[in-house]
């Protein structure tokens, strides 16, 4: 991947990216690709004690309590299973995840805004069929004018994705810290190159 545009859509707290622990779902998958299902080490602990996960792999470093010692989780398993949702979250950050973070005007990863196809001024509503991640200055080049008016194409046309579509998108965009202890979790249920 080039350049760190995806800084820009997932903020992490500093405690996450020192020690985070990859969640897993009682079916050993991940809760959500992207962002990647992470919790801060101090989520994991408490989970830990509170029994609501198992630990799956740990780190070299630990955690000392004045009773104890425990070694920082690395990934969990939850005890319960979540269930997936189905509806996808109609927010900016799943509009650029569907058009896997490029301008749908002209392609580029520039700075991203979103546009409706059919401008609001002729109608056109806030939905997934009509919003499109653009850069700004095609956005700009576009304002409240057809497609047609303007000679811009769409790179495909917009419409509502679903919960493993999306999912599927976020495994093109790994996040920049990858753990070794990680792997085994994050592409097991990938389909395999012939």
């Amino acid at each position: 991947m080039d350049g760190d545009f995806r800084t820009d859509f997932v903020r992490q707290p500093n405690a996450t990216r020192a020690h985070p622990a990859l969640v897993l779902n009682a079916d050993y998958r991940p809760l959500s690709y992207y962002p990647l299902s992470l919790w801060p080490w101090q989520e994991a602990v408490k989970a830990v004690f509170l029994d609501r996960v198992d630990i799956v792999a740990e780190y070299d470093d630990y955690v000392h309590s004045p009773s104890c010692k425990i070694r920082i989780p690395s990934v969990v398993v939850l005890k319960d299973y979540v269930k997936p949702q189905k509806r996808v979250a109609f927010t900016r950050f799943n509009l650029f995840l569907r058009d896997e973070f490029r301008c749908q005007y002209c392609g580029s990863r520039g700075e991203l805004t979103f546009d409706h196809v059919i401008p609001r001024a002729r109608g056109g509503v806030t939905s997934w069929e009509n919003i499109v991640a653009a850069c700004v200055p095609c956005n700009l080049r576009k304002g409240s004018k057809s497609l047609r008016q303007v000679g811009m194409n769409l790179r495909k046309p917009p419409r509502a994705p679903g919960a493993e579509e999306l999912k599927n998108m976020g495994r093109k965009f790994p996040p920049h810290h990858l753990h070794e202890s990680w792997m085994d979790y994050l592409y097991w249920d990938s389909e395999l190159e012939a």
